[in-house]
């Protein structure tokens, strides 16, 4: 593979559709069936794109993503109202006057949504493996899944697509690691993974509760997490004193103490200080009561600017 299609491969979809020329396809004819004319979509931006009515739009069955945030989609209405479809949607022909949804299901929804009855789109050929691919690829690069969406969507590309985990991350432009890590998740037991997704802990959780291979001590473990809102640290070190345990019928270690926090002097002091750099400081403390203070800089001649202030001072 040479290293132009390695570049290609990591934008997505819009990679595909450049390696793959659109087909064009003739308006269909009024008198058939009575459907609404497929009209030549007129932009600069794109081209071989065709204006579809989107009663003539079937919804793809290989979507990888099952939630859709009823806000974000009212949000995406208002501007498509207001701006149109910058993106077209990308879609295959199934006979003359029916077209299946590869890509773009939030803009069809919310195009929908607002009344419109037509939506610019690509039109590709595709088979139904070729399909599950794009979809997924899309979904990956474009949406904002939540983790298991991802690793699921990962296992697609894994188990149907026929896929190995060095060609995914080549294809997405990601680490290898990424990949595993995400893949990992699904080990999780499914209270824990359906935890992750409605955000109740954080993939900082999740990762640590990966450290435990028993389901058991797996379910204890999440359930004193939200009982006590552990904080990632604190499930951290539970985790490893667990491990420790070598007894046959393990009980949960001491929730481990939060770092101690900040008095108002020492707020004001933190704040004085960020002032007298011109960047973000932070003083924190442990609960033995050391600690550290934090300088940011964004650039080497940040940095040196900031050393200078501190020889001054």
């Amino acid at each position: 593979m040479s290293n132009n299609k390695k570049k290609a491969l990591g934008r997505g979809l819009s990679a595909l559709l450049q390696d793959n020329k659109v087909e064009k396809k003739k308006p269909a004819d009024k008198k058939e069936g009575g459907n609404a004319p497929v009209k030549k979509f007129k932009n600069k931006a794109f081209s071989n794109v065709l204006e579809i009515p989107i009663a003539q739009i079937q919804t793809n069955p290989y979507q990888p993503r099952t939630i859709f945030d009823e806000e974000r989609l009212q949000e995406l209405g208002q501007s498509i109202k207001e701006l149109g479809v910058i993106q077209p949607i990308t879609v295959r022909k199934i006979d003359m006057n029916t077209y299946q949804l590869i890509s773009g299901e939030r803009r069809l929804r919310a195009s929908q949504m607002i009344g419109k009855e037509s939506i610019p789109a690509f039109v590709r050929t595709a088979n139904d493996k070729e399909m599950l691919e794009m979809a997924i690829v899309e979904n990956i690069q474009r949406q904002e899944l939540d983790p298991i969406e991802i690793a699921l969507s990962y296992k697609r590309l894994l188990d149907e697509c026929k896929q190995t985990q060095e060609q995914i991350s080549e294809r997405l432009g990601k680490k290898r690691s990424t990949i595993t890590n995400a893949l990992r998740l699904l080990q999780l037991q499914p209270l824990i993974q359906a935890g992750l997704r409605d955000h109740i802990i954080s993939p900082g959780h999740a990762k640590a509760l990966l450290g435990i291979n028993n389901e058991k001590h797996q379910s204890l473990l999440y359930k004193e997490i939200i009982k006590k809102a552990l904080s990632v640290r604190q499930t951290e070190e539970m985790v490893k004193e667990f491990k420790k345990d070598t007894s046959v019928n393990k009980t949960l270690p001491k929730v481990p103490k939060k770092g101690a926090e900040l008095s108002k002097k020492w707020k004001n002091e933190s704040s004085e200080l960020g002032a007298h750099f011109g960047t973000k400081t932070a003083i924190s403390f442990n609960d033995k009561g050391s600690g550290k203070i934090s300088i940011n800089f964004v650039s080497e001649e940040d940095l040196k600017r900031i050393l200078e202030l501190i020889d001054k001072k």
